[in-house]
């Protein structure tokens, strides 16, 4: 992993808290998985002897793993109690002691949230934006909508790009998965034809299509003025993805279902993409992404993020191939300070840490029972 820029502050964990949340979302997201209209969230604060507190907050996708998640996530902090904090180590260690249950899924989640937390408590501490601490520096980051554009009729889909290019986006996200091709042609030039020819279009289909389906498509896309094509059949069919990549000239885009560093990894043996975009929360929090940023490096692979943008920000600034920064405001209405975006990037506010602060207030009214 990078080599953070200065010695890590002397911290003792003392105790981990966290709370299950849920926040309605302004659009509706309708995916071929099925439509989101509020995202549970994950709330983690660490406390320190110091008398430091990291946060963090990991999208939980359902209720139930927000509470699932937040009961693997007081095991693992049993088990790290009163130690250094060291969340490289922390994370080595817990993954050996949760080896038998398998460190995927809920309990990947759980300790990517954690360290993301750890971490978080250690730049508070240097007094640094955590981008620094890990040997970047906060900068403005490209940006693109992703809070809207699911599944829907295409003058729908129109109106709702026009929306997303508030607060001067320059790149927003069009989920697709409908029956046919000719309903994903139909919305994708809706909107193509409503949003300016300098605003890029990534498309998503969220694992919805077979191989075949997926290079019919693909094909079908290159010519209408899209961005990149993001997980069009099984995230983990490195072949299929493989074959996808070579016979496209449309850039194919997978990562936010990694597992760790090392199904990042594999993909890359594979040549089953061209870009990546790791979700901190499954690639293994912060020491996970960095592992997978020097991966990306190594190879000259663009990386991208996905959801959490406040945390991604600053991991996204060390990286040294950051592309995008996918941008969602759910967890707005709970933070004190919520992220700024300027002319379609991120406006880098100097605070210590992620940059954090709950509204306590607003985390009771959303809380989840």
């Amino acid at each position: 992993m990078s080599t953070p820029s200065a010695p890590l502050p002397a911290l003792q964990l003392r105790a981990v808290h966290c709370t299950a949340v849920e926040v309605p979302l302004r659009l509706v997201l309708g995916t071929s998985a099925g439509a989101l209209r509020a995202a549970p969230l994950l709330l983690v604060d660490v406390q320190t002897e110091q008398g430091i507190t990291g946060r963090a907050y990991a999208f939980c996708y359902r209720r139930s793993s927000a509470r699932a998640m937040a009961i693997v996530l007081r095991d693992a902090a049993e088990l790290v109690a009163d130690e250094a904090v060291a969340p490289s180590a922390m994370a080595a260690k817990l993954e050996r002691r949760f080896a038998l249950t398998g460190v995927t899924g809920i309990v990947r989640m759980a300790l990517s949230a954690l360290d993301m937390a750890l971490w978080d408590a250690l730049a508070v501490a240097a007094g640094v934006p955590l981008a620094t601490l890990l040997g970047g520096a906060p900068r403005p980051l490209a940006a693109y909508n992703s809070c809207g554009l699911g599944l829907m009729s295409p003058a729908a889909a129109a109106d709702e790009a026009e929306r997303l290019l508030e607060g001067g986006f320059q790149a927003v996200k069009l989920r697709l998965g409908h029956a046919s091709l000719a309903n994903d042609l139909a919305m994708t030039r809706a909107v193509r034809q409503r949003l300016p020819d300098s605003v890029q279009l990534m498309v998503d289909y969220n694992q919805a299509l077979n191989l075949a389906d997926a290079l019919e498509r693909g094909r079908a896309l290159q010519s209408e003025g899209v961005a990149w094509l993001e997980e069009p059949i099984r995230h983990d069919d490195y072949g299929g993805n493989a074959e996808i990549a070579r016979a496209l000239d449309l850039p194919l885009q997978i990562g936010e279902n990694f597992n760790g560093p090392q199904a990042m990894l594999a993909a890359l043996d594979a040549q089953a993409c061209d870009l990546v975009m790791p979700d901190v929360a499954r690639i293994g929090g912060v020491s996970g992404w960095m592992q997978a940023a020097d991966l990306a490096a190594a190879r000259g692979v663009p990386i991208s993020s996905h959801l959490m943008p406040e945390a991604s920000a600053q991991v996204l600034a060390a990286s040294p191939t950051c592309h995008w920064l996918e941008y969602v405001d759910w967890a707005d209405v709970l933070l004190n300070e919520p992220m700024r975006i300027e002319k379609g990037r991120t406006v880098p506010t100097g605070r210590p840490g992620i940059g954090l602060t709950w509204d306590a207030a607003a985390v009771a009214h959303h809380r989840l029972e």
